[in-house]
């Protein structure tokens, strides 16, 4: 456990602020989940979890949902190595499942331009589920370039690159507790070092 701990201090040391502790985090989550099960007690939703981002809210997130639920996984990628989004979105892994005529959650980490929650809505919507919302984490309005509806929302935040809890830079930090701010100088010595 000592180590788990010196590696979460080393991580952490990488912050130049702390947004969202655990605490605030799970506080949110338990109340995302609760409205989730209010909003679909009659039905079973589909979970359609964005990864890699999202497993750590998801996993947390289904603890807080009070009925039966199926997971289906997707990934895409629109940042690569980098600290803003480029735009172009690429499905790396389908869905292994028909969502004909399902009640469709997409589960994702954080929106903020909107261009990739928008053409996974476009597409997932062409296979015609019954209903389609949207649970993130994250959203960060300023950042916008299209605007997508977010139906259920954990918290705002500003327009600031941010890491932990599922999030990552260069596939680091996604295990810790908190979401923070990563420190620009110390991102921009790991993109220079790679």
């Amino acid at each position: 456990m000592q180590s788990v701990d010196r590696t979460l201090q080393v991580l952490q040391s990488d912050l130049c602020e702390v947004l969202l502790t655990d605490i605030q985090i799970q506080d949110r989550v338990r109340q995302l989940g609760q409205q989730i099960s209010t909003d679909y007690q009659d039905s079973e939703p589909y979970l359609v979890v964005i990864l890699n981002g999202a497993f750590l809210f998801v996993a947390d997130l289904v603890r807080y949902i009070d009925l039966p639920v199926e997971l289906g996984f997707m990934a895409v990628s629109s940042y690569g190595d980098s600290t803003r989004s480029t735009g172009t979105v690429r499905i790396v892994k389908d869905l292994q499942k028909d969502i004909l005529g399902r009640e469709v959650l997409i589960v994702e980490d954080i929106v903020d331009t909107g261009l990739t929650l928008t053409y996974l809505r476009g597409m997932l919507s062409g296979r015609q589920p019954r209903t389609l919302r949207t649970v993130s984490l994250l959203s960060k309005p300023a950042c916008r370039q299209v605007q997508v509806p977010i139906e259920y929302c954990g918290f705002e935040i500003p327009d600031k690159f941010v890491v932990g809890y599922g999030l990552d830079f260069m596939q680091r930090y996604r295990n810790l507790p908190c979401i923070g701010v990563m420190d620009p100088t110390k991102a921009a010595a790991q993109e220079n070092h790679t």
